[in-house]
């Protein structure tokens, strides 16, 4: 008979859908047989299994416990799931700065942030150490997988033997966790996200890296972290060589860092360590014979007493780090500019003065900053004394610089097409309600430029700024090393502005460099944990000339009449050409000395903090001879540099007409040349003597007789021949006098 359903297609696919359906059925009836008498088979054997009495409750109870336990599990997981998110990004970076800092001369000056070492290797590490760690803080820790129940049994009974608590059911996962990603708050959550993470870092690391990370992150007191800046700060010697004793004394911190540091109570660190010496005997880690010599001699910390430090220095140097670096690194070593011999010489100076006239004078503070003509600070002085105050007035403090400003105005000037030999009037002048006046409320006609900015005369780099633009002026500035903010205003030309000390000596180091820009800083090198250098200034630095050549010859020639004949005569260095500006604002508030050589650029702020006024205090006196006490300091045993354009004779040619700037040099200096050794000792006898002869034309300084800022040679008319400083002095019989001279030279 034929197949109804051949050649049907509908048909077919009905009846094979049918076929599928009672295949799915004929399986689901045989599962569920095969469930129903696996279950009665359970049932039979339970049924055998079946307790009565006192084990019915114990099974109960342990069931239920076994309930409650996984309940309890899965709702702490839900409760720790918010701080599981700190593992998004694996281990945290290590959040504060661990900085070393040297000098230029790569010795130890001091610290800032954390102290912080992670560069041992886990193997170097004395036997002794680890022995003593984990037979204090966890003997179980090759053996657990995070959490030590066993460990946490243990506590609980000794805890409550002795009815308190006496140990410590952590980890050291789990401290490790919490020194990671938690804080120390005694909170049950805290316990319940230091569980997990622990079961998290157990999974990613191994033993031994969970333990180098702990060694490297555990607090160890007195701003210690890790047992390589431990061992160096309590013991001054590497992890590696401590010993039997020493290790005993730093494993004994882990479990309360400040109460048993041992700069802070000796003997009660001491006998934390005999406690730990007894628990590796427990833990046999030690026989009995083997502490008796650390228990005889215990372990002695070195003194920790404070050492001179350049603080203000390094607190300035610790936040141009920060800036460097960026985060990337937090263990550093960082070799810095400054010369400790300077440095510690320029705080003496600025106590000394403050000390010998701060009471006469009505001033309290100062402030110095010396640096070479790249602007490698060499020494800062931010106030009298860092222990009563950390405020840093070199960097930090903002103070009108009044006259010393005005080598900026003319500055300009000269990139506008002025010389110093232009002629200006020196004369009233009325800017709207506002009318500058000289000091000695008197004006001198027409004068040139370098003999005004020598006088330190108000009103020529008024009439110079009203006729190159204020505006240009502060764009100078600002190019040459003023950072804050110049309002434009009148009395601008005349340093009605607010700068820092820094950016003053930053912007005179443009003028001891020729021309160059000077960015003021204090690191040259920086070098990571494992001692690669990631930073190097040299690398960075490239030299650019922001102010014309011819200008800067312009300029260091007036800045040298300043010094040689004008208010700046109190910082005249002996044998050394120097030049810069004296400065002093209203009321006598602040007081100024800027100046440089060819080797150094500085300066030096006097005033009160409180900005009450000084017992007329100019940047011609206590600034002026601070300066020079620090500049001679600098320039001991240092090859003398020749101040560009002025020592070294250069020709510039410019609109056509040539300018010739020569100088005759330091009459010490020429010792140290080379054509020195074919004068005869009786020249060299005379040329000291001249020497002396000029630098004894300054009149003393005591009491009264400090002469103001502005207390210059008076006015002289045009062309009339300017009198040399000391002149008369070689008449004198005893000082050899002339004739003696040139015979000798002959």
């Amino acid at each position: 008979m034929k197949d109804p359903f051949q050649n049907n297609t509908k048909v077919k696919w009905k009846y094979r859908f049918l076929a599928f359906d009672a295949w799915v059925d004929t399986g689901m009836y045989r599962i569920r047989e095969a469930l129903l008498g696996g279950l009665e088979s359970v049932n039979a054997t339970m049924r055998h299994l079946r307790v009565t009495g006192w084990r019915y409750w114990l099974v109960q109870m342990l069931s239920g416990g076994l309930t409650m336990g996984v309940f309890g599990a899965l709702f702490a997981l839900s409760w720790a799931l918010k701080d599981m998110d700190r593992t998004i990004g694996g281990l945290p970076e290590q959040e504060d700065y661990a900085i070393t800092f040297l000098d230029r001369f790569g010795n130890e000056i001091g610290k800032r942030g954390i102290l912080q070492d992670d560069s041992f290797e886990l193997q170097d590490l004395p036997d002794n150490f680890i022995k003593a760690l984990l037979a204090t803080e966890d003997r179980r820790f090759f053996e657990h997988f995070g959490i030590d129940f066993l460990g946490l049994a243990r506590a609980i009974v000794e805890n409550a033997r002795a009815g308190g608590v006496v140990q410590g059911g952590s980890t050291l996962t789990q401290q490790l966790a919490k020194n990671l990603f938690l804080s120390n708050e005694r909170t049950l959550t805290r316990k319940i996200d230091e569980a997990f993470l622990s079961l998290w870092l157990e999974a990613r690391l191994t033993k031994r890296q969970i333990l180098k990370l702990y060694l490297d992150r555990a607090y160890m007191g007195g701003g210690t972290y890790g047992i390589a800046a431990a061992s160096k700060y309590y013991f001054g010697k590497p992890a590696k060589d401590l010993t039997l004793a020493e290790s005993a004394m730093l494993a004994g911190l882990f479990k309360a860092p400040t109460k048993y540091a041992p700069h802070v109570n000796l003997p009660r660190a001491r006998a934390r360590a005999k406690e730990v010496l007894i628990n590796m005997v427990q833990a046999d880690f030690l026989t009995e014979g083997q502490i008796v010599g650390a228990l005889r001699n215990p372990a002695t910390p070195i003194d920790l007493a404070e050492k001179d430090t350049p603080n203000f220095f390094l607190d300035w140097a610790f936040e141009e780090v920060k800036r460097i670096v960026g985060g990337k690194h937090r263990v550093l070593t960082v070799k810095t500019s400054i010369d400790m011999t300077v440095q510690k010489q320029s705080e003496q100076a600025i106590e000394s003065i403050l000390r010998e006239n701060g009471k006469q004078y009505d001033v309290t503070e100062a402030a110095a900053v010396l640096m070479e003509p790249d602007g490698a600070v060499v020494a800062i002085i931010g106030g009298q004394d860092y222990g009563k105050s950390q405020f840093n007035r070199a960097t930090d403090a903002l103070r009108q610089p009044g006259s010393s400003f005005k080598p900026f105005v003319y500055t300009t000037a000269l990139m506008n097409g002025y010389k110093p030999s232009s002629i200006i009037q020196d004369a009233p002048i009325t800017i709207g309600n506002w009318s500058p006046k000289n000091y000695g409320r008197s004006y001198s006609g027409a004068v040139t430029l370098l003999d005004a900015l020598r006088r330190s005369i108000n009103t020529v780099p008024v009439r110079l700024a009203q006729a190159i633009g204020r505006d240009k002026i502060v764009e100078v500035a600002h190019k040459m090393g003023i950072h804050s903010e110049l309002k434009i205003t009148r009395s601008l030309p005349l340093g009605a502005a607010e700068v820092s000390v820094m950016d003053m000596a930053a912007g005179y180091a443009v003028f001891a460099s020729g021309g160059k820009k000077a960015t003021a800083h204090g690191v040259l090198q920086i070098l990571d944990s494992k001692g690669q250098v990631i930073y190097d200034f040299k690398r960075t630095y490239k030299p650019e000339q922001i102010i014309p050549a011819d200008v800067i010859a312009g300029m260091n020639q007036m800045l040298v009449s300043v010094v040689e004949a004008g208010t700046g005569r109190r910082a005249q260095l002996d044998g050394i050409k120097a030049a810069g500006k004296t400065g002093t604002t209203s009321s006598y508030k602040d007081a100024w000395f800027c100046g440089f050589t060819g080797n150094y650029s500085a300066a030096v702020w006097f005033g009160n903090d409180d900005n009450h006024d000084t017992r007329r205090v100019t940047g011609g006196t206590l600034p002026a001879m601070a300066w020079q006490k620090i500049m001679t300091a600098a320039h001991q045993q240092v090859e003398l540099k020749p101040m560009p354009y002025i020592e070294d004779p250069v020709i510039f040619e410019k609109t056509h007409q040539t300018i010739q700037i020569a100088d005759s040099g330091r009459i010490k200096d020429i010792k140290n040349q080379r054509n020195m050794q074919r004068l005869s000792p009786t020249v060299v006898k005379q040329l000291d003597q001249l020497s002396t002869l000029f630098r004894q034309d300054e009149p003393p300084v005591n009491g009264n007789s400090l002469p103001s800022e502005e207390a210059s040679p008076p006015a002289r008319s045009q062309g009339a021949r300017q009198p040399v400083p000391g002149l008369s002095q070689l008449q004198r019989p005893a000082h050899g006098g002339l004739t003696e001279l040139k015979t000798a030279w002959r």
